[in-house]
């Protein structure tokens, strides 16, 4: 007989553990919900403001290209001089740094 009460009482501790476990696994789920909607929202406006800024810049981007265009087309000798000295420069640079890293390796 006393064992039959000491196997109901626990079989009825363990039914109340499983009822607290599904009660705990019930709160749990709900606050990965809340929480699973907040970075979904987080994330939503992060990916707007990103979207704006990214049109903003491309907007600003065409807008200054329209300008040096316009510029080049007005002056193309001035243009022409500019580009090639830039890419005189761009040249010398690249030979300096080229001789600067050999002479570097002879040591």
């Amino acid at each position: 007989m006393a064992d039959a009460n000491l196997a109901q009482d626990t079989r009825a501790n363990i039914e109340a553990q499983i009822i607290e476990l599904r009660n705990e696994m019930g709160r749990l789920s709900k606050s990965l919900q809340a929480r699973a909607s907040d970075v979904a929202e987080d994330a939503e406006d992060a990916f707007e403001t990103v979207k704006s800024r990214a049109a903003g810049a491309a907007k600003t981007v065409r807008r200054q290209a329209h300008v040096v265009s316009e510029a080049i087309g007005e002056n193309p000798g001035t243009a022409a001089a500019v580009l090639s000295s830039a890419g005189v420069m761009g040249l010398l640079v690249g030979f300096a740094a080229g001789y600067i890293l050999a002479s570097g390796t002879r040591r």
